[in-house]
């Protein structure tokens, strides 16, 4: 963010370093979370009876924890991979931020075995999560179709929606970006992608978890029409 209200274009190697690792991290364990996210909603919806010896403040600290810790883990088993290799040549990335993929444009290591072991890890890891994630929304969509009243199915659905949109807006646009073969040079799309994927989920987030919060649709609701009567106002007293 500084480099661009200063217009620069340069970063150190450690600086390189360190938003890749923070990057890694946080992405990874964004995914953990989620998938956390995912059982807390299958205990309250399946098991709803259960939920406060379930989900109690020990088993949420834990798996808060679990989230970070291996979040932690598998960014720093990539990035050290990642620069234990050998860059020669250009110094010059073709991106607006430090990613993975145009890196590796610039190394001239002939060997590609520890980054490939790193991305299998990951993969595995996103993999597992995925799977979890699959799993506690098919055992949710089963529970909320047997609920008799309308009503009840749809406050069912409307508490996992603002999930599951997030969960779209982080894993889909991460899979376009991540698994389609990059170019040389670096196009339009490839950018839009990289936006859509890095700033556009944690943009959204807030704004999509807030909209369930009443104080916040009261708020709105009375800014909106806060604004709509100034603006009749003045096209009343307005010659």
């Amino acid at each position: 963010m500084v480099n661009s209200f200063l217009n620069n274009k340069s970063i150190s190697y450690y600086g390189y370093v360190t938003q890749v690792f923070l990057f890694v991290f946080f992405a990874s364990a964004d995914i953990a979370l989620l998938t956390v996210m995912a059982y807390d909603r299958y205990v309250a919806i399946c098991q709803p009876l259960h939920y406060a010896t379930v989900m109690n403040r020990r088993a949420c600290v834990q798996m808060a924890a679990g989230a970070w810790i291996s979040g932690i883990l598998n960014s720093a088993m990539f990035t050290g991979n990642t620069f234990a290799l050998s860059f020669c040549g250009d110094n010059m990335v073709n991106h607006f931020f430090c990613e993975i993929p145009q890196l590796l444009k610039l190394t001239c290591s002939v060997s590609y075995l520890s980054e490939t072991a790193a991305i299998a890890w990951s993969a595995c890891l996103i993999l597992c999560c995925f799977v979890l994630l699959i799993m506690s929304y098919v055992k949710i969509f089963k529970t909320v179709l047997r609920i008799p009243s309308e009503q009840g199915r749809c406050k069912a659905f409307s508490t996992c929606l603002p999930h599951l949109t997030v969960v779209s807006l982080f894993i889909f646009p991460g899979i376009i970006a991540y698994l389609k073969p990059t170019s040389s040079p670096v196009s339009v799309l490839d950018l839009m992608v990289a936006v859509l994927c890095s700033l556009v989920p944690p943009v959204m987030n807030p704004i999509i978890y807030s909209m369930r919060n009443k104080e916040i649709k009261a708020a709105l609701g009375k800014l909106s029409a806060w604004r709509l009567f100034t603006k009749n106002e003045m096209s009343v007293f307005l010659p």
